[in-house]
Order: C-alpha cells, then structure tokens, then sequence
C-alpha cells in the first residue's frame, strides 16, 4: 500500500451573518425573562432586519427598566400574562429559569403566540411532550434554543456526515471541562426545583444536542452514567475566578450535579461517551468528536481536520470557513422565517424532547447505579 501523508484545504461557502430578508411587515417579538441570555436575545433581535422588539417581561423592575432603556424598546410588563395578551405580539422568546419553561411556553400557545424557547426545554421529558402538544394544538412555530447549531464548524461537519464521507458514524466522544465555570452560585441555576438539575442540564444539552445532530443519530436506547456533586457546597469553599450569573449568594442553594460522565447507546449503530464538567481539577476542554470507519472530525477544537484516507494516503482535509457569524441572530433569524413559513425552525420540539429522554435517563442511571432504557 502507499505511504505518506497529504493535508487538503477545502473551502465550503458559510455566510458569516443572517440578517434576515427585508420585509413589508416586521413581524413584533416579546422577551420574557431579561437577564442574561434574554439581553443575549435582545440583542440579536435588533440585528435582524424582519423582527422588531416590540416588548420585555421581567418580575424584577430594576432589571426591567434597565434593560428596557439598554434595548431602546418603550414597552415593558411586569408580568407574562400582561405580554401574552399584547395583540400586537406575535412571537415571543422564554429566557427564564427552567422551571417556568414549560408553564411559559404552554401559556404562550395559548395566546396564539410562535415560540423560541432557550435550553434546557424543561425539567423533563414528559413537560417537553406537553409543550409540544400544545404547541400542535395552536398551530404555532416552536424553536429549540440549541445555539451552538448555528456555528460554521458545526454546519461544515453535519454537511461532511450528509455527504458520506466520515462513512458510517460508530462512536461518539463528548468533553466539555470547566476547570471553574459554576454559574450562579446559590441561584436559580443551582437549585434544582428550579433548574432540574446542574451541569449536566445546563451545558452538557448543548453538546448532546449538537452530537446527535451532526451524527443523525436520534434515537438513544440505553445509558449507563454517574453524576457527581464535589465543589459547589460548602458554597465558601469554592474557589473561582469568573462567575457567569454571578455574584455567588452564599445563603442560597447547591443541590445539583457539577461533573457527569457516561456512555450513551444507540441500539446496535454506534455509541457515545461523555464528560462534562462544571468545576473540576482539570484543564479546560470543549468538544465533540464523530468517529466513522471512512473519517473521523472534531468539532470545538477551533481548528477542523477531517481524518480519512485519500487516494490510498493516509489525509487531512482541512475545512475553512468564515467564523465571523453572530450564532444568536442566525438562530432568531431562522425562528422568523419558519414563522413566515420560508423554512423550518433550527431545533425541533421533537428533537427537545429526545434531549430531555436522554438527560432524564442519565439522571436515572446514577441513582440507580445501573444502566437503563432511555
């Protein structure tokens, strides 16, 4: 056989922005809950040219009103039910803690109202079925905030996997490692009434999500996983530079997982193994690996190489693309247009569901200390 290695450069065409298309008629969105990842969601809406934020929910005034001023957007309620009944609202994004996910979503279907609905979908599977029956019932568009979809690098691999050339995908490597990376501490995020759960519902869905759909792999059939809980109580022990949702409340609650690790198996096909960490002593380290019997891809790395065999050579195939994309307004900007009925949305609510079968049976599998049926 021949020897030797070959490195090729492919350059696929990824536009760097969506902007959405210019409309007669922009279509007015509503934001509930505008902290964080609301702001995040705000922002993006006022890149896009077919959305304008007509209104922002929130229960705390302050935070309202200062956002309200930072988004030049005149219309603010204190409640969602106030939102909901805005007429001139036609869609609205749900940016609250996990626990009001499925309440919000449902209340907004009702309304009449199209939904984009940040990760996690909610507590549990059951809860995702439930928006999604509702969501049928309304007749409305519901997207799944599963971002990191939205990434050049992601779309070049999912298109790679498509084409055939990684060739049947048989295992899967998930690492996403915060060395310090709790968020909120004493919180909402880490309080499990309110989240469901910690690192593992709030960072390691993203990575799920984005491995079973680059692989195409939907249908999970048994786990067998650990859950831990080492460094976020006592809360004054924990030692961090960086707080995302920060300041820590130290008379608040820790009750959740910060590391999970665990195989995933998709009946006979393939299988999955993954570590996610939300403070562990370990180095920092985010992505997915695909591994097929014609290639193998990492995603996260920064840098893609598809590892195959070209002409009888042992190669690389570099993957270029512009990396410049706001992922929150390309995201939005899909919402809108399967709300015009210009193309589906990026995350289906089926989709949201299988995620949430998976993180429950994960959740199930390290109480019970065994495997179990997804």
């Amino acid at each position: 056989k021949k020897t030797g290695y070959i490195n090729y450069r492919v350059v696929p065409c990824i536009q760097s922005q969506v902007k959405g298309t210019a409309m007669s008629k922009k279509i007015k969105v509503g934001i509930i809950g505008v902290g964080t990842i609301g702001s995040v969601h705000a922002e993006a809406y006022n890149k896009l040219e077919d959305a304008q934020l007509q209104a922002l929910c929130d229960i705390l005034p302050e935070r309202l009103a200062e956002k309200a001023k930072k988004h030049n957007v005149s219309k603010t309620y204190a409640t969602h039910q106030e939102l909901l009944a805005d007429p001139e609202i036609e869609a609205v994004s749900i940016c609250t803690p996990n626990n009001m996910h499925a309440p919000l979503a449902i209340a907004a279907f009702q309304a009449g109202k199209h939904v984009m609905l940040e990760k996690p979908m909610t507590l549990n599977a059951e809860l995702g079925r439930q928006i999604c029956a509702a969501r049928d019932q309304a007749g409305k568009q519901l997207q799944m905030g599963m971002v990191w979809r939205q990434t050049p690098e992601a779309e070049v691999v999912k298109e790679a996997v498509e084409a055939g050339r990684l060739g049947e995908i048989y295992h899967i490597r998930v690492k996403l490692i915060r060395r310090r990376g709790i968020p909120g501490l004493g919180g909402w995020f880490t309080t499990k009434a309110l989240s469901g759960g910690g690192g593992l519902i709030d960072i390691a869905v993203h990575f799920l999500d984005l491995a079973m759909w680059t692989s195409g792999l939907w249908a999970p059939s048994r786990v067998s996983a650990r859950t831990y809980s080492k460094f976020g109580s006592p809360m004054e022990n924990y030692h961090y530079v960086s707080m995302w949702a920060g300041p820590p409340q130290y008379n608040g609650t820790f009750d959740v997982d910060d590391y999970a690790t665990g195989m995933v198996r998709f009946g006979d096909k393939a299988t999955m193994v993954f570590e996610v960490a939300w403070a562990c002593n370990a180095k920092d380290e985010c992505y997915i690996e695909l591994l097929g019997d014609k290639g193998g891809v990492k995603v996260g790395m920064g840098d893609t190489n598809i590892l195959t065999e070209v002409d009888n050579r042992i190669a690389d195939i570099h993957l270029t693309y512009n990396n410049e994309r706001d992922r929150f307004a390309a995201e939005l900007g899909k919402f809108l247009a399967a709300i015009r009925g210009e193309g589906q949305v990026a995350a289906t609510g089926e989709e949201g569901v299988v995620a949430m079968r998976l993180l429950d049976a994960i959740y199930k599998s390290s109480e019970m200390n065994r495997e179990v049926e997804v």
